[in-house]
């Protein structure tokens, strides 16, 4: 028995054009000699569909689809896709033979953390599915259903399943890979049953799903990991003697990416999925030599080529000669188009337009956050008139603190590293060099500058960047107290004074562009949290010491 795994990049809302695929993933199986097909988590709709589901006519759109495939497929299909029936809406898997549908299969267990919300939309099944094909049982679940204990496994190993297909929309977050596969690995040994577990591939708005299809024998141990962020057909063979069920994958084993190269790749495929998917022609960022604008412009190259790729470089009076120097050498090395646009004349207009009104005040950041601003009025003036997508440049530290200017810096239609604290951002830009020098090494030691006053850098606002990013993963990621933080070692001042700017920044945060997701709790779907908000860990730590009263 060949089983082919379809690892998909679907288009949320394209049924028809994922339908195509689907079926150019069939004729591609039945010519390798598979016997069965298996498609990921609602692969007809794309995933997460969010409120489509909501709208009669997309469900009809999809129920009609999958009559279509279930007609036209050249072989049998495990097909994923939203169900109705009669009042209720699941989440569903097809058994598509003999030019029918066969059986369905609801999932069970519906996710309703993190970015998921699959309670919003979806009724849990109750009912197993095991099929018979080629002197093999095989039982069928949908990825949250393997999270949740061998409930669904031991049910279908009940009803007599040889082996477990696991259809799943499973998103990237740093170490999710090694987390699926010691939970399918420890569920497989605990039930003795093999299990293969084949995922969606491709960029979804914040989301990118990243592949990495695998399946484990009945002990547990991995026998197949198909690639990462690659869209490809796995093909596995099995075979039964006795109670042993053998499983064979073409060619080696591919060994797991180094967590940067990983992390690299799914911004890359971020960037691509986000400008293909919605039609934009190419992108423009502002380049100001810094290595957060140099990494964001390396991404850039290596998602679209740089003949769609053009860089504005918009020096004001602070800004250093070596800044231009480095951005002209970036775009240089990496064959981008390049501007420079001085910010000085309309930046000296709104200052004398504004002197009326700010007579008798002394300069402060609203000057420096007007400079961010004239850039940003340029880069939408550009984006407007030639349709290319603009990117933002902001990391995760700067967008944690507030360290961004609204409507500046922060505007935008993609953030591409709004997800990668600072000290990342280093790591990212010193492994794309190690592809190929792209970023000169002095804008990878010079101390980084937002170069909006005189002799301004970062470390004058903020703690040094190893110290800021460990307070944000604790306190944004593991919803870690400032109680927690002052015992885990840091300075109660730090802590009080980093916790306040990241609750205060909660508005600025609302409305900035949507990025790639690539940690465990991301700004947005991620962490929900209150803009008008009256409690705040910071100020409970300063109570319980007699501080605030």
């Amino acid at each position: 028995m060949r089983i082919a795994l379809a690892q998909v990049n679907c288009r949320v809302g394209d049924v028809a054009g994922n339908a195509d695929r689907l079926l150019a993933a069939a004729a591609e199986a039945q010519a390798a000699g598979a016997d069965l097909l298996v498609t990921p988590e609602l692969a007809l709709s794309g995933y997460p569909p969010e409120d489509l589901l909501l709208r009669a006519d997309f469900l009809q759109v999809c129920d009609a689809a999958l009559q279509r495939l279930a007609t036209e497929a050249p072989l049998p299909m495990l097909v994923g896709h939203p169900q109705r029936e009669q009042e209720r809406l699941y989440n569903s898997a097809s058994l598509l033979r003999g030019g029918r549908v066969e059986a369905v299969y609801h999932k069970h267990c519906l996710p309703n953390y993190a970015v998921f919300d699959e309670a919003r939309y979806f009724t849990p099944g109750a009912q197993s599915l095991v099929f018979a094909y080629a002197g093999l049982r095989y039982g069928v679940a949908i990825c949250e259903d393997v999270w949740h204990g061998p409930g669904v496994a031991h049910a279908a190993q009940a009803q007599g399943a040889d082996l477990l297909l696991v259809l799943n929309a499973s998103p990237y977050h740093l170490n999710k890979q090694r987390a699926r596969e010691d939970q399918v690995g420890a569920l497989a040994a605990q039930c003795h049953l093999p299990i293969v577990y084949v995922n969606l591939v491709g960029g979804q708005d914040e989301l990118v799903f990243d592949g990495q299809s695998f399946a484990v024998d009945q002990h547990g141990l991995l026998a197949l990991r198909a690639s990462q962020c690659e869209e490809m057909l796995v093909l596995l063979d099995i075979d039964k003697d006795h109670d042993d069920i053998r499983i064979q994958a073409a060619g080696p084993l591919r060994p797991l990416p180094d967590e940067t190269a990983e992390v690299y790749e799914v911004l890359r495929l971020g960037v691509h999925d986000y400008v293909e998917k919605n039609g934009f022609p190419g992108v423009v960022l502002g380049l100001s030599g810094g290595v957060d604008s140099a990494l964001t412009l390396a991404i850039a190259v290596d998602a679209l080529g740089p003949e769609r790729v053009h860089a504005l470089i918009m020096p004001s009076r602070y800004t250093a000669e070596m800044s231009i120097v480095d951005a002209l050498a970036e775009a240089q090395s990496m064959g981008v188009r390049t501007d420079i646009v001085s910010i000085e004349g309309p930046f000296n207009t709104y200052l004398e337009t504004l002197a009326p009104l700010f007579a008798g005040r002394a300069a402060d950041t609203t000057e420096e956050n007007l400079q961010a601003r004239t850039r940003a009025a340029l880069l939408m003036a550009y984006s407007n008139k030639f349709g290319h997508l603009l990117l933002t440049t902001g990391n995760k530290s700067e967008i944690a603190v507030g360290y961004a200017t609204l409507y500046g810096d922060m505007a935008g239609g993609f953030a591409v590293i709004k997800d990668c604290p600072k000290t990342l951002v280093y790591r990212l830009a010193r492994y794309r060099n190690s592809l190929g020098p792209v970023i000169p090494e002095r804008v990878l030691t010079r101390p980084p500058s937002a170069e909006l006053a005189p002799d301004q850098r970062d470390q004058d606002s903020l703690p040094p960047y190893e110290v800021l990013d460990a307070i944000i993963a604790a306190y944004v990621e593991e919803d870690r107290s400032a109680a927690e933080l002052v015992a885990a070692g840091f300075s109660v001042e730090t802590v009080t004074r980093v916790l306040r700017l990241i609750d205060r920044a909660e508005y600025k945060r609302r409305q900035a562009a949507p990025g790639v997701r690539i940690s465990a709790r991301a700004f947005g779907k991620d962490r929900r949290y209150p803009i008008t908000n009256g409690y705040h860990s910071w100020e409970a730590l300063l109570s319980a010491r007699g501080v605030l009263r």
